[in-house]
């Protein structure tokens, strides 16, 4: 009897609400999170752990932000509007310095995908090439582990010649493809791939990852505000919260295509293609570590935060070694 009345309820758009109703009798807790950048394999796990009910299993409620070039998380954040938000480790610390305190809760992501591309036409095959040349840069908080990796070259970014000059890089490919830029930042997921298909081979291309270069620095980490880790429920909502996102990211690397098509069906924009969330998520599952539980291993904030100290310049990321500014509380919690 009750399937058939859900069945009812379906075919008059009424589910949602039937749902929503029983999840707040059940006692289901509500956890809004908000995404780095729009929706795509970047962020799987979450859609994963949403659409196979992994966080339903745990009790949770979890309402999916997608993210923009418009979308700061540590803004969302700052403005009360999300529980937890993915970020990049650089942007988060100089948030937390100028007072948005935020704190890594746990870590998916154990491999820096960022890179710099370059058209191997110019020349340019090490990194001392790129003296005197025009690179694009991501800012909005993804300037900061270039802007370290310039300064331990000796690099001014203020355009004169013995420096590089900087070209504010939209999220796309396009100055390189328009040869605008001799370089331009990409994902080893993402953006790489836009420059393939833009008609360039691989042996046309000079590829720096940052891993590589020493300057590699987290990315797409957890982050929640200090002061909401005093609540001992918080704590352990967002327990509940990690241990159920694991799982899906978990899953989804075990199984990308399928992860891929999940990813789509979450696409509001219609903007995503099969092929390409395919390609992202089997380049995804290379940076991940499902094998932690999202524990944050300390030598690499460790090596993220001196790699940002080294930054230097009239405008550092960071001014000092940050404290607080990550825990294993939730991590723990979630087991």
């Amino acid at each position: 009897m009750r399937r058939s009345i859900l069945a009812g309820l379906v075919g008059l758009g009424l589910l949602a609400g039937a749902a929503a109703a029983e999840a707040q009798a059940q006692g289901v807790e509500r956890v809004t999170l908000q995404l780095k950048w729009v929706t795509q394999a970047q962020f799987a796990g979450y859609y994963v752990a949403q659409a196979r009910g992994m966080y339903r299993a745990a009790n949770l409620d979890v309402r999916i932000n997608a993210g923009g070039p418009d979308i700061a998380p540590p803004q969302v954040m700052a403005g009360g509007r999300a529980d937890v938000v993915v970020e990049w480790m650089p942007a988060a610390l100089a948030s937390r310095e100028r007072g948005v305190p935020l704190v890594n809760i746990a870590q998916p992501f154990k491999q820096s995908g960022l890179m710099l591309t370059c058209r191997a036409e110019t020349g340019i095959r090490t990194p001392a090439d790129l003296r005197g040349r025009t690179l694009g840069v991501w800012f909005s908080g993804n300037e900061y582990p270039f802007l370290a990796w310039m300064a331990r070259l000796n690099l001014p970014t203020n355009g004169t010649p013995q420096g590089v000059r900087v070209l504010r890089q939209g999220f796309n490919v396009d100055p390189l493809l328009q040869r605008q830029a001799d370089c331009v930042s990409t994902m080893t997921y993402n953006e790489y791939w836009q420059v393939i298909d833009g008609g360039f081979r691989p042996d046309q291309l000079t590829v720096f990852r940052y891993a590589d270069q020493g300057v590699a620095t987290l990315e797409d980490g957890l982050y929640v505000l200090e002061n909401r880790l005093s609540d001992a429920a918080f704590v352990a909502r967002m327990g509940r919260f990690v241990r159920a996102s694991m799982q899906g990211w978990d899953w989804a690397r075990q199984n990308p295509d399928a992860a891929a098509a999940i990813v789509l069906d979450n696409d509001a924009s219609g903007a995503q293609t099969e092929a390409h969330q395919r390609r992202m998520m089997a380049e995804i599952a290379k940076l991940l570590d499902t094998t932690g539980g999202g524990r944050l291993d300390p030598a690499d904030y460790e090596r993220t935060v001196q790699t940002l100290l080294s930054s230097g310049g009239e405008s550092p990321v960071i001014t000092r070694a940050p404290t607080g500014a990550w825990t294993h509380a939730v991590v723990d919690a979630a087991r």
